[in-house]
């Protein structure tokens, strides 16, 4: 059996490691806007990888 991962998966993980990484830039230089907008990104990256892990769950299961 193949593992499927969908777009939303990848995109979601990426823009999580985005935002993370923003949030620490912003942490190490005291820049309060860099570090909420990161935490943002990573908030949202969290929730499209969800879409995109439930969206496989629901294909797999439909199989």
């Amino acid at each position: 059996m193949t593992t499927m991962v969908n777009k939303n998966t990848v995109k979601g993980t990426a823009k999580e490691a985005v935002g993370k990484t923003k949030e620490a830039a912003g942490k190490a230089t005291g820049d309060r806007e860099l570090e909420a907008k990161g935490k943002g990104e990573a908030a949202a990256g969290k929730v499209q990888k969800a879409v995109g892990k439930a969206t496989t769950a629901v294909k797999s299961a439909v199989k």
